[in-house]
């Protein structure tokens, strides 16, 4: 089950982490922001190799609600007033780490971006209203 892509730094095997996770289930582990553009937030991350969401197992999907109410437990001091929450699926969606990782940001009201969503990118792209 623990399929390992060589040089993958998500990957635990390889030990190519630059941090911690901070929580894990059966088949996710989370790591926090390293990011100081968006110091509270996280990714969900399987821990058996697979490029994109698309090409996660059911037992991992039947895993994943426990890994994404870790994560909102996790936030939960914070108080955060909602989330955002979203997958990178290929370099033209902007994934960086062929790995699967799904981004977990805590919102708060007044924050600069208030208000601001994932749907802000589709509107903004002329191809958009054609699709």
């Amino acid at each position: 089950m623990m399929d390992v892509e060589p040089g993958c730094r998500f990957c635990l095997a390889n030990a190519l982490l630059v941090d911690t996770p901070i929580l894990d289930t059966e088949h996710f582990y989370m790591l926090g922001s390293i990011d100081p553009m968006v110091p509270v937030a996280g990714m969900l991350i399987p821990k058996r190799h697979s490029d994109d969401p698309f090409g996660l197992s059911p037992v991992e999907w039947a895993d994943f609600g426990n890994a994404l109410a870790a994560a909102k437990a996790h936030f939960a001091a914070r108080k955060p007033d909602g989330f955002t929450l979203g997958w990178n699926v290929g370099a033209v969606a902007g994934q960086h780490d062929f790995h699967a990782h799904l981004h977990v940001i805590p919102r708060f009201r007044g924050e600069p971006n208030e208000g601001v969503g994932i749907r802000r990118v589709l509107r903004t792209q002329s191809w958009a209203a054609n699709a």
